[in-house]
């Protein structure tokens, strides 16, 4: 019966084992008649994932004012707008615009049911005024007494001219389009465009002549159509 190996001659043999598999030299493989040695496969390295870079903190509002370009307006003044004519500020509110916080005049147009805002900032540029004096609309009144000054030019021209007159919101440049396109009993009838403009500068011209004299706006019309007539 043959003997077991002790203990600790077992324990000797296993690491002897272990170390043989350890220090086995790598495989070697035939190539075109050459033994070549055949490196284990690396493990590959693995990349870290990107930091995550913080999200930017929201840039502040900037508050622009601009009080030191308005004139000074106050909710229920009447104003003239160049393109739209006499308004009524109803209100003075305060809006976010591309980060940005701007006071703005809110100006209804009640007889064209429209509202505009125009920035406190942009008011010089935009042309909003306020309404013309008494001495102001005077002179512009009194262009309605001259003499009508028709250019011999081409009808698509001079119609340029009258609009860039009306839309100028100017009360003696506007008169100058009324006096001009106003035609009496016995004259020559105007074509459809000649009353329109003569209409939009007729209509312009009576509703500041009646919110400077605060009379109602058929009352303003009428006044205007007989300095016309008186001044044939």
């Amino acid at each position: 019966m043959a003997a077991k190996p002790a203990a600790g001659e077992s324990k000797v043999a296993k690491a002897a084992e272990t170390t043989r598999q350890v220090a086995a030299p790598p495989a070697l493989k035939v190539v075109g008649g050459e033994a070549a040695v055949v490196q284990p496969a690396q493990p590959k390295a693995i990349t870290p994932p990107p930091l995550l870079k913080p999200a930017p903190k929201p840039m502040p509002l900037k508050i622009v004012e601009g009080s030191a370009e308005g004139p000074g307006f106050e909710v229920g003044d009447h104003v003239v707008y160049p393109t739209h004519g006499v308004g009524k500020i109803t209100a003075i509110e305060t809006q976010e615009i591309a980060g940005h916080i701007l006071k703005v005049f809110v100006v209804q147009f009640e007889k064209d049911r429209m509202t505009l805002r125009v920035p406190v900032g942009k008011v010089r540029a935009a042309g909003l005024r306020r309404l013309s004096t008494r001495k102001e609309m005077d002179l512009a009144l009194a262009k309605l007494r001259g003499r009508s000054r028709v250019k011999r030019t081409m009808w698509s021209r001079r119609a340029q001219e009258y609009e860039a007159k009306i839309n100028s919101g100017d009360p003696a440049s506007i008169a100058e389009v009324v006096r001009d396109l106003h035609r009496n009993a016995g004259q020559p009838d105007q074509s459809y465009s000649e009353r329109q403009i003569y209409q939009a500068a007729l209509d312009r011209l009576a509703r500041e002549l009646a919110a400077v004299e605060r009379i109602d706006e058929d009352q303003a019309t009428q006044r205007l159509e007989k300095m016309l007539q008186a001044a044939a």
